[in-house]
């Protein structure tokens, strides 16, 4: 693809100019490369023609015919309605505009259009309901005779301009359009050319060329995004670190002896693969999933032991101090057996011992460090960082991992995420790093209980959870907001708690946490909770990763229909952490079908990586897990779920490349680095491609 033809702004273009193209920027469409990018949402069949006559009453048709003369009417104040007379060839019918006078200049007595819209036979003479029409000026027309391409707009822009505009741009590229995808690849998997397939796209001439034009479009947009994602892992791969850690030594083995339960086998396969990363003299890149429960702490801990016992520094990052504490609290009363110091570091960490922490890390003296994003922070310097360990790192970001990757040279890298993600999403999100999983849960567990009730049901459920206070569990209450919107009929946290310290459990300690609090009331009211202080602690969803408090048996989640999948389940793994039988309750009225399947799925599948499916299917990529924040760029027109197979197929063939031209800069592969750096080059760093 020439560079400066595409990169060329919109603006320039025929027919656009600086408004339009402000409009365009509304849609994403900055430069030509977006224009042609910008693939239509669907198509209409406008190719079979018909004389109004011969349409059936209530069908969207397109008719051709001859403008013979024009009408405006005003029925009422704020209505005009624009009628004109059309000769199809056959006879008369009228085609009807709605609040657009300009149409009677427009179309004067004589022109020849096209006509598209509903036909109404109710009132005598034929009537169409116009939704759209096209001049016929003797060409080739591009809003009707074929399959015509429906794109989406803006507000300032119609279909008519848009066709137009692209159809331009197409011209005007002609032999420009250069491929860039290997040919062998092409022929290979049948894909047309990218001019061929450009052109199909926008301007179908049938139905077998628009699909044949789209998967060569979904498979191009799969494998330049996981040759991207390959080249980054072969070069963090071709790197030598600069601590290599020696086999298992007295740290580790000491843990493990230590453990009141043994390891689940997953969690022995897992290791394994962790310890052989940061044995190798490559830096470890590797993502450890798990369902929530399955023990990835436990893993993470020895890691850090490992680095600990190589005379290296290791820090854990937690997305929330809640959960920077937990981990923290975990750590050291995991680590006291063997003896070894463990700090936590966030941003309200006190000036005096956040000063002190410094200096400790600095010198080598602290070797394990827990904390929030505060950890990348320029004033942190570590003296011999070995590992980095980021915890839930959707909730972060690509750039982050690294602004801390870079407080060491080369350290090894262990990312981890309690919610479970399909593998297609994974390996898209994460496509620079080794995949480890955790899916086997620690023996003991009882499944929890999951019940979605509605309203009506909620006396009968404080009742339940009344039941489980009485037996001396705690119990919590998930609110999605903190107070009182007049724009949502949702339930106030803050409201709640008020309602249910006075009411239903007046005899009990309720306690309210959110994420407004200061970070100091947040932490006093989780350490009352964890120490038994508190009976019912209502919150938001903050509460959602990292907390754990096995003596809690009940979840109610209130206005469930408000939250995700991965959500809920992030929420319903917050109790089934001990021995005790365990419950969820979903207190809901789903309104729409997708709310309904939602909750169905979570009463009847507790695997993790089923509703992470689901999930995905129901919620598309985009918003899975956040995923946009985390600066995964934007899939166009390939669906991870939809297109599974041709996923596989491009990663394949990415990954075989990379492994042929590790840098891509054979001669023959150097257009195809040319094209993933003007795609992915501002994407926040995705790609790590400047």
């Amino acid at each position: 693809m020439p560079a400066e033809f595409f990169s060329k702004p919109v603006q320039y273009l025929k027919l656009i100019g600086p408004r339009r193209a402000e409009a365009m920027q509304k849609l994403g469409i900055f430069t030509v490369r977006d224009l042609l990018y910008h693939f239509p949402m669907r198509y209409e069949d406008r190719s079979r023609l018909l004389p109004a006559g011969a349409c059936t009453p209530g069908e969207v048709a397109t008719i051709r015919g001859t403008v013979l003369a024009a009408q405006d009417a005003k029925p009422r104040r704020g209505l005009t309605i624009t009628k004109l007379a059309v000769h199809d060839g056959t006879g008369i019918f009228y085609a009807v505009w709605f609040n657009q006078p300009f149409i009677k200049k427009t179309l004067s007595p004589g022109a020849n259009l096209f006509v598209t819209g509903k036909v109404d036979k109710s009132f005598g003479p034929v009537q169409v309901m116009v939704e759209d029409y096209e001049v016929s000026e003797g060409g080739d027309p591009l809003g009707a005779g074929r399959l015509v391409p429906i794109y989406p707009l803006t507000g300032q822009l119609n279909q008519r301009l848009l066709r137009t505009v692209v159809k331009a741009a197409l011209e005007e590229t002609g032999s420009k359009a250069g491929e860039f995808l290997p040919v062998e690849l092409l022929r290979k998997y049948k894909l047309p050319f990218f001019e061929a397939a450009l052109a199909s796209m926008h301007f179908p001439e049938t139905q077998k060329d628009l699909e044949a034009a789209k998967r060569r479009f979904i498979f191009e947009e799969l494998f330049l995004l996981q040759l991207g994602l390959a080249a980054r892992r072969a070069a963090v791969a071709a790197r030598q670190k600069e601590y290599r850690c020696r086999p298992d030594g007295r740290l580790t083995s000491a843990f493990i002896t230590s453990l009141s339960y043994r390891l689940t086998g997953d969690q022995v396969r897992v290791w394994g693969e962790i310890s052989a990363d940061m044995e190798s003299s490559a830096p470890m890149q590797r993502l450890l999933q798990g369902d929530v429960g399955s023990g990835k702490t436990v893993i993470s801990i020895l890691a850090l032991l490992k680095a600990v016992e190589n005379d290296l520094q290791g820090t854990l990052m937690a997305p929330t101090e809640i959960l920077a504490e937990q981990h923290y609290l975990v750590m050291r009363r995991a680590l006291a057996p063997v003896g070894v110091e463990v700090g936590l570091l966030t941003g309200s960490t006190p000036k005096k011992a956040k000063q002190l922490l410094l200096q400790r890390v600095a010198a080598g003296d602290l070797k394990l460090l827990v904390g929030t994003h505060a950890l990348i922070q320029q004033e942190i310097v570590f003296q011999k960082l070995g590992l980095v360990v980021v915890d839930e790192q959707h909730r972060f970001g690509v750039r982050q991992r690294a602004a801390l990757q870079y407080k060491g040279s080369c350290p090894d890298t262990l990312v981890m995420t309690a919610t479970p993600i399909p593998r297609t999403l994974a390996l898209t999100l994460y496509g620079d790093l080794e995949l480890s999983v955790i899916s086997e849960l620690p023996p003991g567990r009882l499944p929890v209980k999951t019940f979605a009730v509605l309203p009506s049901a909620l006396p009968k459920a404080y009742k339940m959870a009344i039941d489980q206070l009485r037996q001396g569990r705690q119990i919590y209450i998930v609110c999605p907001l903190v107070e009182e919107s007049e724009k949502m009929d949702l339930q106030s946290a803050t409201e709640i708690a008020e309602k249910l310290a006075a009411g239903e459990f007046r005899d009990y300690r309720v306690r309210l946490l959110h994420g407004r609090m200061k970070a100091g009331e947040k932490e006093e009211i989780m350490a009352a909770f964890r120490q038994g202080e508190v009976d019912v602690l209502v919150a938001t969803t903050v509460i959602e990763v990292g907390v754990d408090v096995p003596n809690a048996t009940l979840m109610m989640v209130l206005d469930a229909e408000r939250f995700g999948l991965a959500q809920l389940h992030q929420l319903r793994g917050r109790v089934g952490r001990g021995g005790h039988q365990s419950y969820c309750i979903l207190i809901t009225n789903p309104k729409t079908d997708d709310s309904k399947s939602r909750l169905k799925a979570m009463t009847l599948n507790a695997d993790g990586f089923a509703l992470a499916e689901e999930d995905l299917r129901l919620r598309g990529p985009g918003e899975f897990q956040g995923t946009r924040q985390s600066g995964l760029p934007e899939l166009k027109i390939a669906d991870l779920l939809r297109d599974a197979q041709i996923f596989q197929t491009a990663r394949q063939e990415a990954v075989a490349l990379v492994r042929s031209d590790q840098n891509l800069t054979r001669s023959e592969n150097s257009i195809l680095l040319a094209e993933i750096k003007a795609r992915y080059s501002g994407s926040g760093g995705y790609l790590g491609i400047g």
